[in-house]
């Protein structure tokens, strides 16, 4: 088993999701997975949640542990000697900061970026947002009822456990994402207004432009992402 990289905690997560046309996803599949499908269907999720108390290799990461993040991404599956090893594909990860993202693609080569972000979470509510143009915009929810154990199709969006991305020289990297089962509440989408086609393409603005197909919070919380190895 790899080392442990990063710890850190990931907390209120809001998940939005979409089914999409396997044929956008394709073009990004690193080498050695498949696409993984719900009810028949692919899904790509937009993510906005809290990244707090980060240490790398466990030293704290004093300046860099509590920030908002948001990211796209979509689910893949890979075999390993009988083994389903369930796991994630960024399509852009977005921080407010510079350091976060560059040891990030050093070391992993995933797709970061950086940009002014700002958060704003209590008992009744999760928003995150960005700035582009001088504008703030994200996407928030309203919560409603207690915690309480995931659905089947809940599951199926945050229990993914790796991850995978394409290296510069076209290998692919595996690594390891540990965490509990978290549990959820029911959720009222409250403001989505990201500018998707300038953040991530047409193509991605023409999928993602109707409302979510399924909605997620999560209370998230501990994980460790261990160390990449290329497969």
């Amino acid at each position: 088993m790899a080392s442990p990289f990063l710890t850190a905690t990931w907390r209120h997560l809001v998940l939005l999701n979409w089914r999409v046309n396997e044929d956008l996803l394709v073009p990004h599949l690193p080498s050695g997975v498949e696409l993984d499908r719900w009810d028949g269907d692919c899904w790509a999720s937009l993510v906005g949640f809290q990244f707090l108390h980060m240490s790398v290799k466990g030293v704290p990461a004093f300046g860099y542990r509590d920030f908002p993040e948001i990211n796209l991404r979509f689910y893949v599956k890979r075999q390993v000697n009988g083994e389903t090893r369930r796991g994630v594909v960024f399509i852009r990860e977005i921080t407010p900061h510079l350091m976060v993202g560059w040891v990030a693609r050093a070391l992993y080569n995933e797709p970061y970026i950086t940009m002014p972000m700002r958060q704003s979470v209590d008992e009744s509510r999760a928003l995150y947002q960005l700035q582009i143009d001088g504008q703030w915009q994200g996407l928030g929810v309203r919560t409603a009822g207690a915690w309480r154990d995931q659905d089947e199709a809940e599951l199926f969006i945050t229990e993914h456990y790796w991850g995978y991305n394409t290296q510069r020289n076209g290998d692919a990297m595996e690594y390891q994402v540990e965490h509990p089962t978290w549990r959820a509440r029911s959720i009222e989408l409250d403001c989505l207004d990201l500018d998707i086609e300038k953040l991530y393409g047409a193509q991605w603005a023409k999928a993602l432009g109707a409302k979510p197909d399924s909605m997620v919070f999560a209370e998230g919380s501990g994980v460790t992402v261990r160390s990449g190895v290329r497969i």
